[in-house]
């Protein structure tokens, strides 16, 4: 026994003094972060640049197409931010797709164009402006660009693609393609 006490003494004068590191005070002080960024989900600084409006727009909504690619679908939405949360205009789904005649491939790149494609053509009948805005009559891919006809003007958003990677080609972008080509 006396052995045994002996040796963990010496390995304790062989360890050295360890320093605390994080004190109560530190714990004390210590804020969680946000639910949806300990989740990996938001990007606060993005979402604040995309959702914070000039201060001499009074009250104007700043609209966000957002495009959300998951395993099996492809999500398209016009959202704009309130104070009690987010608020959808419209949106589109790969998953309804075989209704218009897409039966395969609902998470290619053709899909998120056809998905951006209904999302600003039911955005428009919502508001009324489908007859004055019809967009790309005949797609070829070339660039093309909605311009004011009339009093009112082209409905105007900015594009939230979320956590994704922004490289040339990506998915987002054909998204985006289909909803300029349907008019926005």
């Amino acid at each position: 026994l006396q052995r045994s006490a002996r040796g963990a003494a010496q390995q304790r004068a062989a360890m050295g003094y360890i320093k605390v590191l994080k004190t109560a005070a530190y714990h004390m002080r210590y804020q969680v972060k946000y639910r949806r960024r300990r989740e990996g989900k938001t990007d606060y600084q993005a979402r604040k640049r995309m959702v914070v409006q000039d201060k001499n727009k009074f009250g104007a909504p700043k609209y966000r197409l957002v495009v959300r690619c998951t395993n099996k679908d492809v999500v398209c939405q016009i959202m704009h931010s309130k104070i009690v949360g987010d608020i959808c205009l419209a949106a589109a789904y790969s998953h309804e797709l075989p209704k218009y005649g897409v039966e395969v491939g609902l998470t290619n790149y053709a899909a998120c164009y056809c998905t951006g494609l209904l999302v600003a053509r039911r955005l428009l009948k919502k508001l009324g402006m489908d007859e004055q805005y019809e967009g790309q009559e005949a797609p070829d891919g070339e660039y093309f660009l909605v311009e004011a006809e009339g009093d009112s003007r082209p409905f105007t958003c900015v594009l939230d693609v979320g956590l994704i990677r922004t490289t040339t080609g990506a998915k987002v972008f054909g998204a985006l393609k289909g909803a300029v080509d349907g008019g926005l």
